[in-house]
Parts: C-alpha cells; sequence; structure tokens
C-alpha cells in the first residue's frame, strides 16, 4: 500500500473515531492565554479551564468526550508526570544537524531528559537524529509538516493532514515502534477540532508555561533571565534546536540546566494521562 493510500486510511478511521469527539469538544467554552512574543509567532495557546477534579483527566482538564480513564486526554498538558516541583524541557523545530547534536550533548552532561517537537520533513530528512533522540531516552512531539501558525484557521482537513503526515514521518524516521506521544500546535495555534484528533490518535495536546524567546536570539543572559522570572508561572520550558542559528540556545539551556540544579528542581516529563500531582 502507498504512502498516500495508508494516510488516506488512517485519515478516514480518525476522523470516525475523533467525530463524536469533536463535535462535544466544540461545544465546549474554551480560554485564551495570548503570549507576546514578535521576534517569534509563537504567541498563543488555547488553554481550558482548570478543574480541581482528578477524575477528569491529567492536568486537571477535562478528559477528550468517550475516552474512559487511562487513556488520553484532550486537555493542553503542561504539568509534569514526576510532580512535586519538577520541570519539564521541551525543544522545537528540529532536529537540525547541527544544533540537535549540540542540545542533546548539553541534556546529557545534566542527565536531563526532554521533549523534542519536531516538524515531519525534518524528520525524514534526519532519521539518524531521530534516533538518537529516542536512543538517549527523550520522547517525540508532532509540530507538524510546514510550521504554519495559522493552524487554527484552517479547516480541520488541513490540520489532519498536516498533523497525522508529520506524526507518520517521525515515527518512521524513529523506527524500532517509537512513537510519537505529543503534540505542539505551531505558534500555539490549538483549536478544540484538533485537540481532539490528537488524543485520539494517541498524543497528548502539549503547552508551555516559560517561554524562554531564545528563537529571537535576545542574548544568552535574557533567555535565562526569561526562565528565571517566569518560573512561577509553571513546569514546561520552550527551548529550540531548530529554526537557525541556535548558539544562545544551546548556552542558555546549559546555564538553566545549572541553575534548576542549584534551585533543586528535577526535571520530568509532561503528563501524557496521568492525573498532575
Amino acid at each position: 500500500m502507498g504512502f498516500m493510500a495508508r494516510t488516506q486510511m488512517r485519515g478516514t478511521k480518525t476522523r470516525i473515531a475523533v467525530a463524536g469527539a469533536v463535535a462535544a469538544v466544540a461545544a465546549t467554552a474554551w480560554g485564551v492565554t495570548v503570549l507576546a512574543d514578535p521576534g517569534h509567532d509563537i504567541n498563543r495557546q488555547n488553554v481550558s479551564r482548570q478543574s480541581d477534579d482528578p477524575a477528569k483527566g491529567g492536568d486537571g482538564e477535562p478528559q477528550a468526550p468517550g475516552m474512559p480513564g487511562g487513556q488520553v486526554p484532550d486537555g493542553i498538558a503542561h504539568a509534569s508526570e514526576s510532580g512535586g516541583n519538577a520541570v519539564n524541557i521541551t525543544v522545537d523545530d528540529g532536529p537540525d544537524p547541527k544544533w540537535t547534536p549540540k542540545v542533546l550533548e548539553v541534556l546529557k552532561r545534566h542527565e536531563v531528559k526532554a521533549v523534542f517537537c519536531m516538524i515531519g520533513p525534518q524528520a525524514k530528512d534526519h532519521p539518524d537524529l531521530v534516533k538518537k533522540v529516542v536512543a538517549d531516552g527523550h520522547r517525540l512531539c508532532d509540530h507538524t509538516m510546514d510550521h504554519n501558525t495559522g493552524m487554527d484557521k484552517k479547516p480541520l482537513a488541513y490540520q489532519q493532514q498536516q498533523i497525522l503526515d508529520a506524526k507518520k514521518l517521525i515515527e518512521d524516521a524513529a523506527g524500532g515502534g517509537a512513537k510519537v506521544e505529543y503534540y505542539r500546535a505551531p505558534g500555539g495555534a490549538f483549536t478544540p477540532e484538533s485537540r481532539a484528533l490528537v488524543a485520539a490518535d494517541g498524543m497528548r495536546p502539549l503547552g508551555w508555561n516559560i517561554d524562554t524567546k531564545d528563537f529571537s536570539k535576545p542574548g544568552v543572559a535574557a533567555i535565562v533571565g526569561a526562565v528565571k522570572a517566569e518560573i512561577g508561572n509553571g513546569p514546561t520550558i520552550l527551548f529550540h534546536d531548530g529554526g537557525g542559528d541556535r548558539t544562545q540556545s544551546v548556552e542558555a539551556l546549559d546555564q538553566v540546566l545549572d541553575w534548576l540544579k542549584e534551585q533543586g528542581r528535577p526535571t520530568g516529563f509532561p503528563v501524557v494521562t496521568g492525573p498532575s500531582a
């Protein structure tokens, strides 16, 4: 069976699985958090209203309709599986042949695991790096095919193609049965429909709490300062290993990991299905 045929079959199955969830989720009221970042177009996340009821799924957010406990909720994840004061490191826009190995080296030196949010064609072009990410114990995240930050204004069929095609390319590049466990919308452009779609396909929508703004290359001190200033916002930190010269990102990541250790802040992975601590 050819790639397009497999994609179409998979898309049909996903549409069937998601149809009821999309209708229910779209009827729910969702808040919007706007993150100003003139240097990069990551500027918004649709965030579901918080709940203190752990029965409603991970991170205190409503589960995807029709999905029993223990499966992937469609609420945007921020909390860490490790609970407590653990921090999640996430790295976007790779893999990149120059910068991803440097980021991996820093993470290995600090004995820290991270989530790598990959662009589908980048993963296809650099399967060795995808395999290295997995071999080092990090997790994979779908960051679409084209990093279109206007995803939330596109038809569901377009979003589906962007998301599911990228997931396939990333998993094919990883090999060995590795799975993509998260989906991060470019620019935070989640929609209720896309969140329901990815949850039905086994991926947790992944947000962030701390935008380092490293993409705009503001200087190492500014990147590190952003983490220190925003650490009270929540546990998930956004860095980049793609999209241009990431010299500042690599150096800032090294310094941030030193600082987190000094603060007694362990690192972990964002929640996928479990409730937050």
